[in-house]
């Protein structure tokens, strides 16, 4: 048996935040790498092409804790001030159940999903719209 050597103990310190891991795989649900499919849209590298695009990579922000993206793709007509993620809640899945329109050729669109978190998940229809030419989340309406 080998004999292990003492290390002094490091204390987590309450003043860092703690930050998602990068995952490989998107947290959005396509078979994509995150660098390669919404990651690019958080880094700044281009702007979600359709409205459900712009829904997965807002989901992968709610999931990687980006409250800066999900604020700079929100409709400025709706946009809140300033936004606080719970950083206890722990995304599971995204399931998208229905898109109508929200391609190159619609100024508007709207993406119906189900997005899975650890003990429930949120049913959402939400309203999407071009602004400057580039997609914007405007609202959303919790069908039963």
């Amino acid at each position: 048996m080998a004999r292990r050597s003492a290390r002094p103990r490091q204390r987590a310190s309450a003043a860092v935040p703690a930050t998602p891991a990068v995952p490989a795989d998107c947290p959005c649900g396509l078979s994509a790498l995150y660098e390669a499919c919404c990651g690019r849209y958080h880094a700044g590298a281009g702007a979600a092409p359709t409205a459900e695009a712009l829904m997965r990579s807002r989901y992968s922000a709610f999931v990687m804790g980006e409250a800066g993206y999900l604020l700079r793709t929100w409709h400025p007509r709706t946009r809140p001030e300033r936004l606080e993620l719970d950083p206890g809640t722990r995304w599971t899945g995204l399931e998208i159940l229905s898109v109508s329109d929200g391609s190159a050729f619609h100024p508007t669109g709207t993406v119906e999903f189900r997005a899975s978190y650890r003990g429930g998940s949120l049913h959402e229809r939400s309203r999407f719209e071009r602004v400057d030419g580039a997609w914007a989340y405007v609202d959303g309406d919790f069908p039963e």
